[in-house]
């Protein structure tokens, strides 16, 4: 059974590539930036906060943004949304206008248009309710606001999409009945985004967190029957993802890691997304997940 989600990861390198052709608005690197979004969105705009780094750049919820954080006068507001619908990514905008901050919507091209001083488009509106592409497209475009380079994306996208399809960390993880996803740095957010897709494709629970995060305290919950999946770091982690592999052993947790192509550090959350989407298309081909009908 092939599920129209996996079309949608396939497309992604083509889309990628679609929006880093196009012109966006730059940030201005003096002023204060805030990145606000729900979900998905969220999680690109974490990313894009990372890339930008602190004390400069802040990502939000924007249900806590709109009804009871502070926005200044001099900050840049950048609220990413796919369908653009929601009732908050609107309120953060007109929020951020009444205090008189610069503000940028970055919106799917099916999106009706927001109140912002500026909007970026990123891909159409996705088939399957598991959303894959409108992620990648909104890091795309965050990562040109923000000046780094992602000319190498759809070139690793296309490679990572070639290498064979995780069905065999599929059937490790398929009749477990929790799933853990770690990372470091930049992949913890990955983690996060990747646990997200596993809920919505397979309907099973995972929970998504830094692997340092993991050994202070839920380690105490591990136990036969759980899954994870390990980010294998970017850089030197002092250890700590070998020691939480490690942990999982002693447990019984099933480990897994996702493949991908080699990749410097800023391109991991767009090129390690895509194993992590088909990982949770073939689990959900084996538990009766349906990434296409995710009971949102």
């Amino acid at each position: 059974m092939k599920f129209v989600y996996e079309e949608q990861i396939a497309s992604q390198p083509e889309a990628v590539e679609a929006v880093l052709r196009r012109r966006v608005p730059a940030l201005d690197p003096s002023r204060p930036l805030i990145f606000a979004g729900l979900g998905t969105s969220l999680h690109a705009a974490r990313v894009a906060a990372a890339w930008a780094g602190p004390p400069r750049a802040q990502a939000f919820d924007a249900h806590e943004l709109a009804l009871r954080l502070p926005i200044p006068r001099e900050a840049q507001v950048v609220v990413v949304t796919h369908g653009g619908k929601g009732p908050f990514a609107a309120a953060v905008l007109s929020k951020a206008r009444e205090a008189g901050a610069r503000t940028i919507a970055v919106i799917g091209e099916h999106a009706p248009p927001l109140a912002a001083d500026e909007i970026v488009r990123t891909c159409p509106a996705e088939r399957a309710e598991t959303h894959t592409v409108s992620y990648l497209t909104a890091l795309a475009a965050l990562g040109r606001m923000l000046g780094i380079d992602l000319s190498q994306a759809p070139r690793l996208l296309r490679e990572t999409l070639a290498l064979p399809a995780p069905v065999e960390a599929a059937h490790a993880l398929a009749g477990c009945d929790r799933l853990l996803v770690t990372g470091f740095g930049l992949d913890a957010i990955t983690a996060s985004e990747a646990a997200l897709k596993l809920k919505e494709a397979t309907f099973q629970w995972a929970e998504g967190m830094a692997v340092e995060q993991a050994l202070h305290g839920p380690h105490a919950a591990f136990q036969a029957g759980m899954g994870a999946i390990v980010i294998p770091p970017a850089r030197d982690d002092a250890g700590r993802t070998a020691a939480l592999k490690e942990v999982c052993g002693k447990r019984g947790v099933a480990v897994v890691e996702p493949r991908f192509p080699p990749c410097d550090e800023p391109l991991r959350p767009l090129v390690l997304a895509v194993p992590l989407q088909r990982l949770a298309a073939e689990i959900a081909r084996l538990n009766g997940g349906d990434p296409d009908r995710s009971r949102i």
